[in-house]
């Protein structure tokens, strides 16, 4: 009788969740240990030989100095990022739960951006930073004006300005949810015990919406770490490869100068750095969400 209760449990199982953990383990865990493989030959993606190295790809990953340049310039990429993408999406979504007119219509105007493909929305950002911007200023001030993407600083201004108007949306609705989950009675006991708005605001609302934030800031850190198709379609790296990202520096050293091992190797070290911001700022938010 047990086994026919095992067999039938294990019969529903792999009707249900078996094509999702086949299709897991062939498009996720099969690729990642091939590469991990990877990381220990000097295969150039062409010819069947691949030659073991041991550690030397790795040992030429940390002697990159672009490859750690890159790094530097994601890690201040991502910080500028988060914060103003978790900023405006929490006053985006402070605005659409406040019951002013029209706010299902605002919830679905903000989240359009993130619907967009990171390749597309560079190709048109792009055009509006060359043309529209450019026009825009030399009218203002009377003779040329040149575009944000012909300067280093002015790239990586770029990318930080559409990853906050393509991120916001999204996180905006988890906002949302965090907003809607607060019970109203505790902001008007505390309005009552003597609190302004903000101090409701400060002291019930947002303790309250903790996970809220641990699960923004954790997408928000891993999106901004990890991108590649709006640092390729926006600025290519330029002007001169100075705002190549750790994902666009990884792409080139595996696919463009067809040095897989040694790309491997870098991609395995971005992946170990996102994973341990991820999973401390994971950590100390649950942990702060428990004393809450």
């Amino acid at each position: 009788m047990k086994c026919n209760k095992f067999s039938y449990k294990a019969g529903q199982f792999f009707i249900f969740a078996g094509p999702a953990a086949i299709l897991f383990f062939a498009v996720v865990i099969i690729p990642f240990i091939y590469g991990l493989y990877l990381t220990f030959t000097s295969w150039d993606g062409v010819s069947r030989n691949k030659p073991f190295v041991g550690f030397n790809n790795y040992k030429e990953a940390f002697a990159d100095t672009a490859y750690w340049s890159s790094l530097g310039k994601t890690a201040i990429y991502s910080v500028i990022s988060v914060i103003l993408v978790n900023m405006v999406a929490f006053l985006l979504a402070y605005l659409v739960t406040s019951g002013i007119k029209g706010q299902n219509f605002f919830r679905a105007g903000f989240f359009i951006p993130n619907l967009i493909g990171g390749i597309v929305l560079g190709y048109v950002w792009k055009f509006v930073f060359n043309h529209a911007f450019v026009t825009i200023g030399n009218f203002i001030t009377g003779h040329t004006t040149a575009s944000l993407l012909s300067s280093a600083n002015g790239a990586l201004f770029a990318l930080i300005l559409v990853s906050v108007w393509q991120y916001a949306g999204y996180m905006m609705l988890i906002y949302v949810a965090g907003f809607m989950s607060v019970d109203r009675s505790l902001k008007e006991a505390a309005m009552i015990d003597g609190c302004s708005s903000s101090q409701a605001m400060w002291n019930v609302t947002i303790p309250l919406m903790r996970a809220s934030f641990v699960q923004c800031i954790f997408l928000s850190t891993t999106r901004c770490f990890m991108v590649y198709d709006l640092n390729l379609s926006l600025t290519k790296g330029e002007p001169f490869n100075s705002s190549v990202l750790a994902a666009m520096h990884v792409y080139n050293k595996a696919f463009v100068y067809k040095n897989y091992g040694v790309g491997q190797a870098e991609a395995l070290v971005l992946f170990i750095v996102c994973a341990v911001i991820g999973l401390l700022q994971v950590y100390f938010g649950k942990k702060g969400e428990v004393e809450a």
